[in-house]
């Protein structure tokens, strides 16, 4: 049985500390944090080109579908007391 979780968290921009509270899906396997651009550009995020585009590859093995990691946000992270400060590598799609 497949379960999703997902957590309410804070993501404040750096330049302004400025933050929203969004729900985030945990997923245990990620390396980094992600955020799709439509959500960073709802919010006012700032998209920074990747210098290298980040290939994103599913638990198969197989290229995803959505494509290359194209973009970065720089913002800190807060979840129940807890804070990842600062991000540069949370990724955007395009």
């Amino acid at each position: 049985m497949l379960k999703e979780v997902w957590l309410n968290i804070r993501v404040e921009k750096i330049d302004m500390h400025e933050g929203v509270m969004i729900k985030a899906l945990l997923d245990s396997g990620a390396m980094e944090m992600f955020m799709d651009r439509q959500t960073a550009a709802r919010h006012g995020f700032k998209l920074q080109n990747l210098e290298r585009l980040l290939m994103v590859k599913n638990v198969d093995g197989t290229v995803n579908s959505k494509g290359a990691i194209t973009y970065q946000v720089e913002c800190n992270v807060f979840y129940k007391g807890h804070v990842r400060e600062p991000l540069k590598g949370d990724y955007s799609s395009s």
